[in-house]
């Protein structure tokens, strides 16, 4: 693919995060970093559609927040034919991890992490997907 060079206009702040994230991610060059962010956020934007997905939700959230474990156990039980699996991990005495294996519709995977993220005393929410094959698909029993 034909590679076009055109001009960017950015705040010297912007610049520097730019080049922070390029070398932790030890990108040879901006063009590289810039590259790789958009193509991320437009494969995140994807994840609203209807594509059958498969993945993971990792929260993060604090266990001291009055509430936080029953409303997040009550999302997880609305939505538990998402769910495969889940993970709890004391991350601290404050602080606990979970990983939460799911399965479904891209955008139904969408709105769940975006319903554990909304809860009081979550701190981090974020769902990782892959879209199946329809071979997947077929193995799985679709």
């Amino acid at each position: 693919m034909p590679v076009i060079r055109f001009g960017v206009s950015l705040e010297k702040e912007l610049l520097e995060i730019l080049d922070h994230f390029a070398g932790e991610n030890l990108f040879s060059n901006r063009s590289q970093a810039i590259r790789h962010l958009i193509t991320n956020s437009l494969a995140e934007k994807k994840w609203h559609c209807s594509n059958e997905v498969a993945g993971s939700v990792t929260i993060l959230y604090d266990q001291r927040r009055k509430g936080v474990i029953d409303q997040l156990a009550a999302i997880r039980h609305e939505h538990g034919s998402l769910i495969m699996s889940t993970l709890h991990l004391p991350v601290d005495h404050n602080q606990c991890l979970e990983l939460v294996a799911v399965r479904g519709r891209a955008n139904d995977l969408t709105n769940l992490t975006d319903r554990l993220r909304s809860v009081r005393g979550v701190l981090f929410a974020r769902v990782t997907m892959t879209r199946l094959t329809p071979e997947e698909e077929h193995v799985a029993g679709k």
